[in-house]
């Protein structure tokens, strides 16, 4: 007689390898100069797009335009990267709300006032997938 546990070990490890996608996201438009570039994860719209409620945070050198974010369960994602350009390890921002350095989002939404997580998501199926951000400075 099988043991049933010999038959569930295998279909739970199975499970937990196809749950993990990688989303791969493409920075276009980033201009020359100093500073870090900054990717945001959001898995929720609650605290987007505030950094303190990114699920994950990702610091590329100058000069680097693709980062892929390996290991995600599949579903709804937005990203906010911009270009860190005098370091200070934030995004800058006139009266608090407008972005002074490049910045941008997933879907490329064009926002006036604080952009939504529904118009930034992106669908993360388990093959995964890829999103281009253009900065705009």
């Amino acid at each position: 007689m099988l043991n049933p546990t010999h038959l569930v070990l295998p279909l739970m490890l199975a499970a937990t390898g196809a749950q993990a996608a990688t989303l791969t996201v493409n920075l276009d438009g980033v201009q020359p100069g100093g500073g870090a570039l900054t990717v945001l994860l959001f898995d929720r719209a609650d605290g987007f797009p505030k950094e303190a409620k990114a699920r994950a945070r990702h610091t590329l050198p100058a000069g680097s335009r693709a980062i892929a974010l390996e290991g995600l369960k599949p579903g709804d994602y937005a990203v906010l990267a911009y270009h860190d350009e005098n370091g200070n390890g934030e995004l800058d921002r006139f009266l608090g709300m407008i972005p002074k350095e490049g910045w941008g989002l997933s879907n490329n939404p064009k926002v006036s006032g604080k952009p939504a997580f529904k118009d930034a998501a992106i669908a993360l199926p388990e093959s995964g997938a890829a999103t281009t951000i253009q900065l705009d400075y």
